[in-house]
């Protein structure tokens, strides 16, 4: 007689199933309790996926791709389905390389052919065609070495490179019919539970891969191009390329041969690069009086700001700097969410009013005198900060809304230079493991609220739905505004910060809600050598968060 095993859903509804029996089947029993196919499952708060046979009685749960985890993997299986297609339709002489994410969705290249809108058709259609036959996403447990060599023999040289370099002894690949892949996140149970997504074609041999995102799981959403940050990505991809500097492995190779320190004065340069570029174009625009510099959460907009001030000077003008923080109302004004607590990153927490006539009467040679928002005790202070402009200073604002229209509504478009900034990543971990644009500033910002600010990496990661949110409703909407994007994503960077975050991630215990995504972003971390700081400049956007800038006196 087969043993018995009592699975608890969530702390409730128990059943009975045979000892052996895989999360799957579980899932299945549950599975009314969810909108959309189940992708992954958690046996005593430990992530597991639903291929795992479970022997012992349990409490478990499900995620599906409402969840942000269930979303991840969502995100990571339409690739793999993605490049199973590909592989079927065209054997071994085209290789996938997924490049970045853009407008929820993730930019990709087919190299070895020329593409077109019919052919991008007929990848669609034989996606499709595997997740209407539901096939079983088969997960193997192999040697590294093996590994290694298998996908040399496929001439897959940059999987081959990324293994190479990191230290476990077994790996995960993924198979499905002729494909072998690894990827360094779960993936789902079979191709039936990915379906819905879309392709759309771009131009040259590019297109994007888009699905149900996070925020909007019932279907997949039209793709919108961003041209102009479309172009920044792209820009940047070129550059990694000429600096021979694409993959994770890539960074590893010139790492472990004692190039580091060359890669990072590369880096830099290109950053300087950019603000030289803006900042010729602001100088040789005399009409700009006032330039705003917006961006998500930890792109490096103080430093960024601060660098372009010292840019701008050595063009002749005379910048000055005003902090959105200064003109929010007092704390008794300031609206609140639904849940009561305040809603300080919404516009109409800012004295919009103020702040516009202010910068009126500082357009029109007027002195000013600039107010001191004190946070202790919630109110705004007038500490005899005067400002008067003159005929070549310009005022520079960096904030959440400064992409807005509203946030300056009575200052001419004329006048103003919108900068948004961004470390728009272009490395990736091999051509099939992309990284997340996100995790970079995740984990910059992990490591300056743990160095400045008396924050664990938990408390962190809590607050990034939170962030995000933010940035979806103030930020991402605004950016085609911008007359220019500022990339301050460094190559070399994650190699910087694992040396930092990871003893942090590390510390996050088991039972934290968190610990799924620390688990992520450690293994994450595991496809690069860590490159000691020493030889990153102290004016470097980095050093807004591991520290010694010389912009900052803490």
């Amino acid at each position: 007689m087969e043993k018995k095993i009592s699975i608890s859903f969530r702390g409730s509804d128990i059943k009975e199933f045979d000892s052996g029996v895989t999360l799957y089947e579980i899932s299945e029993a549950y599975k009314q309790h969810f909108n959309y196919p189940i992708l992954i499952g958690t046996v005593d708060g430990d992530m597991v996926e639903l291929s795992e046979k479970i022997t012992r009685s349990c409490t478990v749960d499900f995620f599906d791709r409402s969840s942000e985890v269930g979303n991840q993997i969502y995100s990571r299986s339409t690739q793999f389905l993605l490049i199973l297609a590909v592989k079927e339709l065209f054997k071994d002489d085209v290789e996938v390389v997924v490049e970045h994410s853009i407008d929820k969705g993730y930019y990709c290249e087919i190299h070895g052919i020329e593409i077109d809108k019919p052919f991008i058709r007929n990848i669609e259609e034989k996606m499709k065609e595997f997740v209407k036959e539901n096939l079983l996403i088969e997960k193997i447990s192999v040697s590294r070495l093996d590994a290694i060599k298998y996908f040399e023999r496929q001439r897959q040289f940059d999987k081959a490179k990324v293994l190479k370099y990191i230290s476990n002894t077994y790996i995960n690949l993924y198979h499905v019919k002729t494909l072998y892949d690894y990827f360094y996140g779960k993936i789902a149970y079979s191709t039936g539970q990915i379906d819905d997504f879309k392709l759309t074609y771009i131009k040259g041999n590019g297109f994007v891969l888009s699905h149900p995102s996070y925020y909007n799981p019932e279907c997949t959403l039209e793709y919108v191009h961003h041209e102009r940050l479309f172009n920044k990505f792209l820009d940047y991809t070129t550059w990694g390329r000429q600096i021979h500097i694409s993959n994770a492995s890539d960074l590893n190779e010139a790492v472990s041969n004692g190039e580091a320190g060359n890669v990072i004065r590369l880096a830099e340069a290109y950053y300087n690069n950019q603000l030289a570029f803006i900042s010729d174009k602001i100088a040789q625009n005399r009409n700009i009086k006032l330039v705003l510099i917006a961006g998500p959460s930890s792109s490096g907009k103080t430093t960024s700001c601060k660098k372009l001030a010292v840019n701008l000077q050595s063009r002749g003008l005379k910048p000055y700097q005003i902090s959105l923080d200064d003109y929010f109302l007092d704390r008794d004004k300031t609206p609140r969410l639904e849940n009561g607590n305040l809603d300080t990153e919404s516009l109409k927490a800012l004295d919009v009013t103020l702040f516009n006539k202010h910068l009126m009467q500082l357009l029109n040679g007027e002195k000013v005198e600039i107010p001191s928002y004190n946070f202790v005790l919630g109110k705004r202070e007038y500490n005899g900060n005067v400002l008067q402009i003159g005929k070549n200073d310009v005022i520079l604002i960096e904030g959440l809304h400064c992409l807005n229209e509203d946030l300056t509504m009575a200052i001419d478009r004329d006048i103003k230079f919108k900068i948004y900034i961004s470390p728009l990543t272009q490395l990736n971990i091999d051509n099939h493991n992309r990284i997340h644009t996100s995790d970079t500033r995740k984990l910059r910002r992990i490591v300056r609220d743990s160095k400045y600010r008396g924050h664990g990496a938990s408390d962190t990661l809590n607050k990034w739905h939170d962030i995000h949110d933010g940035e979806e409703k103030y930020i991402f909407p605004y950016q085609d505004d911008a007359d220019e994007m500022l990339n301050s994503a460094l190559v070399y960077e994650i190699g910087v910060l694992k040396t930092y975050a990871e003893p942090l991630l590390f510390n996050i215990d088991e039972e934290d809600p968190c610990y799924p995504e620390a688990l992520r972003l450690i293994n994450f971390l595991r496809n690069f050598l860590p490159i000691p700081s020493e030889e990153v400049p102290n004016d470097s956007v980095i050093r807004e968060f591991i520290g010694n800038s010389c912009f900052y006196k803490r």
